[in-house]
């Protein structure tokens, strides 16, 4: 039997994101108007977006993955984030981080993506 006090082992794969914070759902919004230019899809309902951290300070931190290492836009995407978000009120600062841990799967879609793409 285990102790319910001990911490688990490891650190999530993909950190938290601050859900409880007032500017989040208008964040999210405006991640959804960012599109991949491959697919029809926005890249929060792809999955691409792990993290959005926003601080005390509001101050934004999101972090994101491509659906593949050579994706042409990579260069471009975090700066469409920025665009994108850096117009809600209330946004002081964003900063966007590409990451490739936990690699993208199509499992990390939305079921609307899922549904757009035909999947379902």
């Amino acid at each position: 039997m285990t102790n319910a006090s001990e911490p688990l082992e490891g650190t999530p794969l993909i950190a938290p994101s601050s859900v409880e914070h007032p500017l989040f759902d208008q964040i999210v919004e405006a991640c959804r108007s960012v599109y991949d230019p491959e697919i029809p899809v926005n890249i929060y309902e792809l999955g691409l977006i792990y993290t959005i951290d926003i601080s005390d300070e509001n101050d934004v931190q999101i972090i994101m993955t491509l659906t593949a290492p050579g994706c042409p836009v990579a260069g471009e995407m975090p700066g469409w984030i920025v665009d994108a978000v850096s117009p809600v009120a209330g946004v002081k600062s964003v900063d966007v981080e590409i990451t490739w841990e936990p690699p993208w799967g199509m499992e990390m879609m939305s079921d609307e993506a899922r549904l757009e793409l035909g999947f379902m």
